[in-house]
C-alpha cells in the first residue's frame, strides 16, 4: 500500500551518527517539514543537521495527496470569529507566501516535480450557507475566491468556492532536488533532549537551536503537546480509467470526498477517521465502492493512508516550543494541510532563529489558547482518553484468544492477561501488550491497515508491536 509518489523516486541512503557533533541547528524529523526547515536554515548561513529516526520521508510526506493551497477547508470564517481578522489575514498571509516561495524554488532550481497550477474548490453537495460565510471571510483578508455551480464533478452540487492560483505537485520529485545541500543522519532516534542537547545512541548533538518538526512532538512536557492534539487517518485511492477533473476538490460535509489529477491518475480521498476509533467498515472499501459508482469502468493502480496531527483550535503550533526552552522550536499540528504549512514553518522558524520573524508569523503562536475555538474538540479528547484508560484498567476482555479466528484481532485473555492479538491467514498468533507504551491507553486494531491504533494520541503499531507512528518511542511488548 505505497503511494504513487514512492514509484518516481529512489530514495538515496544517509548513516547513521555515530559521534558526537556540534551545530548551529539540530531539525528532528527528515519529512518535507524537517527537510526545508534545514534548507531554509542553511540558505540564510546557519549550519542545520537533520536527525531521522528511520529514514527520510518516511512518515507523511509520501502519504500526502500533495495540495499547495492557502484553501484548507472552511477556515478563515471561524478563524475571524476566535481570533479576529487580522489573525485570520496572517494565515492567509503565510500560506500564500509559502505558495510563492514554492514556486519560486521550482522555477528558480528548474525542478522537475510535476507543479501544476490549478484552481481549489470546496464544494457541497447539501447546503451552501457554510461557503457563502466563507466567501466574505475570505475576501476580508485578500483572498481571491468565486461561487461557481459548474465543477467537474462526476455528481450534482449545490455549490463551490473556487480559489485560483493554488498548486500540485509531486512532493518526493521535488524534495529530491534540494538533498544534495543538506546533511542528514537516518537510524538515528532522538533519545532524549537537554537544554542544548540532543542525545541520540552512541552521540550528542550539540545545538544552539533545536527543531522538533517530528509530525507528533514526543517531549511530554514542557509544552504538554500531547493535551492539545489528537490525530486523524484519511485514505486514497489512485483510479485508472476516472474521469479527470480541472482543480482540486475539496468536500465540506460529512462524508465529503476530495479528487485531484496526477498525471493520467485520479486520486479520490476520503472515509476519514480518528486514529484508534473502533471501525464499522474498512475505509478502502467504503471509498472503493463509491468509486466504482462514480467512475463504473474504473481500476485501483494504488492505494494508501496518512495521518494527521488535528490542534484543538485548528491552527498549527509553529514557534518557540515552550517559554521555558526559548532555544526549541516546534511546527507541528497541520491539520491535513501540511505540503503549505511545512513551508510556512520553515519560512517563520527561519526567521525567528535569525530574530527577523514574519509578520504573519504570530497566528501560529504555541502559546495562545482559545477557549472558545478549542472547547467542542477538548472535550472529545477528554471523553476519547477517559474512556480509553478506563478500558484498560478497569475493564476486562470479553473473549479469550481461542475465540479467535483466522484473520481475526481483539483485546483477549491470553494465561490470565490481557493482550492485543492478531490471528493471521496462516492461524500463526501474535500478541502484545493492550497497552500503548505512550501514556497507558488501550490500543484498537485498524482492520483495514492490520495496525494497532491509540485513540488517545494516535502512536501506532503494526500486529508485532513495531512502532508505525509517533509519539509513542518505542515498540510495544510481548510479541508472540
Amino acid at each position: 500500500m505505497n503511494s504513487i509518489w514512492d514509484s518516481t523516486v529512489t530514495v538515496p541512503t544517509y548513516p547513521a551518527l555515530h559521534q558526537n557533533i556540534t551545530v548551529d541547528a539540530a531539525v528532528i524529523g527528515g519529512g518535507i517539514a524537517g527537510l526545508l526547515i534545514a534548507y531554509q536554515l542553511e540558505k540564510r548561513g546557519i549550519h542545520a543537521v537533520v536527525l531521522e529516526r528511520d529514514r527520510i520521508w518516511g512518515g507523511q510526506t509520501h502519504d500526502t495527496t500533495a495540495k499547495i493551497t492557502a484553501q484548507h477547508g472552511i477556515c478563515y470564517h471561524p478563524l475571524i470569529q476566535n481570533y479576529g481578522e487580522e489573525k485570520a489575514a496572517q494565515y492567509a498571509a503565510a500560506n500564500q507566501a509559502a505558495i510563492h516561495e514554492f514556486r519560486t524554488l521550482i522555477q528558480k532550481g528548474n525542478i522537475p516535480c510535476e507543479w501544476e497550477e490549478v484552481p481549489s474548490y470546496l464544494y457541497t453537495t447539501m447546503d451552501e450557507a457554510l461557503l457563502e460565510k466563507e466567501a466574505l471571510a475570505a475576501a476580508r483578508v485578500g483572498l481571491d475566491s468565486r461561487f461557481t455551480t459548474d465543477t467537474s464533478l462526476p455528481f450534482p452540487i449545490k455549490a463551490a468556492l473556487c480559489f485560483p492560483g493554488q498548486a500540485q505537485f509531486n512532493p518526493l520529485l521535488f524534495l529530491q532536488a534540494l538533498l544534495p545541500s543538506l546533511t542528514i543522519y537516518e537510524k538515528t532516534p532522538v533519545l532524549s533532549i537537554e537544554k542544548q542537547a540532543v542525545s541520540v545512541p552512541g552521540a550528542t548533538v550539540q545545538a544552539r537551536h533545536i527543531i522538533l518538526a517530528c509530525h507528533y512532538p514526543f517531549p511530554r512536557w514542557p509544552g504538554f503537546y500531547f493535551l492539545r492534539m489528537h490525530q486523524e487517518r484519511s485514505y486514497v485511492l489512485a483510479l485508472r480509467e476516472a474521469d479527470q477533473v480541472d482543480g482540486m476538490y475539496y468536500g465540506i460535509d460529512s462524508d465529503g470526498l476530495s479528487f485531484r489529477n496526477s498525471g493520467s491518475l485520479l486520486l479520490l480521498g476520503g472515509a476519514g477517521h480518528r486514529t484508534g476509533k473502533r471501525l464499522d467498515q474498512n475505509p478502502y472499501q467504503q471509498l472503493w465502492r463509491q468509486a466504482q459508482l462514480l467512475y463504473p469502468n474504473c481500476e485501483q493502480a494504488a492505494r494508501w493512508s496518512a495521518q494527521d496531527c488535528m490542534p484543538l483550535d485548528g491552527i498549527p503550533y509553529i514557534g518557540t516550543f515552550s517559554p521555558t526552552r526559548p532555544n526549541w522550536y516546534v511546527a507541528t499540528g497541520f491539520h491535513k494541510w501540511g505540503m503549505t504549512t511545512s513551508m510556512a514553518a520553515a519560512m517563520i522558524l527561519t526567521g525567528m532563529i535569525l530574530g527577523e520573524p514574519p509578520a504573519y508569523s504570530g497566528v501560529f503562536s504555541p502559546r495562545r489558547f482559545s477557549l472558545k475555538a478549542s472547547k467542542q474538540n477538548l472535550k472529545e479528547d477528554i471523553r476519547v482518553s477517559v474512556k480509553s484508560l478506563s478500558r484498560q484498567f478497569f475493564t476486562g476482555p470479553k473473549k479469550s484468544v481461542d475465540d479467535l479466528l483466522p484473520g481475526q484481532a481483539g483485546i483477549v485473555r491470553l494465561g490470565g492477561r490481557k493482550v492485543a492479538a492478531y490471528r493471521d491467514e496462516s492461524d500463526r498468533l501474535y500478541h502484545i501488550s493492550a497497552k500503548c507504551p505512550h501514556l497507558g491507553c488501550q490500543l484498537e486494531w485498524n482492520p483495514a491497515e492490520r495496525s494497532w491504533d491509540c485513540p488517545c494520541h494516535g502512536s501506532r503499531f503494526d500486529y508485532t508491536g513495531k512502532l508505525l507512528d509517533s509519539p509513542a518511542k518505542s515498540n510495544v511488548g510481548g510479541q508472540s
